[in-house]
């Protein structure tokens, strides 16, 4: 029966590993572990925010990007519908000079040709007008190089210092652009 006993002592019953005494760890050991995984949970969860929030401000610059590239081709696509007509404006605004010429000059002769002159003339200017190409008010206003190109400067004892004397040449704008600055004389 010794050797029954023996094979018993060796089997173990309850079907537990054999573990040495040394294995055998604390309660305090066992909260070091927790702690350690805690710690570990608690910098990837750090982490992970911190990531998150770099994602998250990434998209938000991208979503403000994408605004800024949208307002600014709708933008250029008015503009291009706006000034789409400059050149053909600019090219009619010789025509225009012209008609004025022959308008001043036709004034000595009241016959019907004159006045028929003068109301295509007006009704030019109209279709212009309507379409967005205004005057430049020149004449008695003070230089402003934006609007006005100086071609001569005079003295006069009418006109201030740095106002609009004569105008040589009529300028124009087409939707608050200036495609063309007034030719002007300046008092000194």
């Amino acid at each position: 029966m010794s050797e029954k006993k023996k094979s018993d002592d060796n089997l173990n019953l309850n079907n537990e590993p054999d573990i040495e005494d040394s294995e055998i760890k604390s309660p305090e050991d066992s909260e070091d572990v927790v702690q350690e995984n805690s710690a570990e949970q608690d910098e990837k969860v750090a982490e992970l925010t911190k990531e998150a929030e770099e994602l998250n401000l990434k998209y938000l610059r991208l979503a403000a990007d994408f605004q800024n590239y949208k307002r600014r081709s709708e933008k250029e696509k008015g503009d291009i519908y706006a000034y789409a007509n400059e050149k053909i404006v600019v090219e009619l605004l010789d025509v225009i000079d012209n008609f004025e010429r022959a308008l001043e000059h036709s004034q000595d002769n009241e016959g019907s040709f004159a006045e028929g002159m003068g109301m295509i003339f007006k009704q030019f200017k109209g279709v212009l007008e309507k379409n967005g190409v205004e005057e430049i008010a020149a004449f008695g206003e003070t230089f402003d190089p934006n609007y006005h190109h100086a071609v001569f400067t005079e003295k006069s004892a009418e006109f201030d210092s740095g106002k609009v004397t004569q105008v040589v040449q009529k300028g124009y704008m087409l939707n608050n652009k200036v495609i063309r600055p007034a030719m002007v004389k300046v008092a000194e």
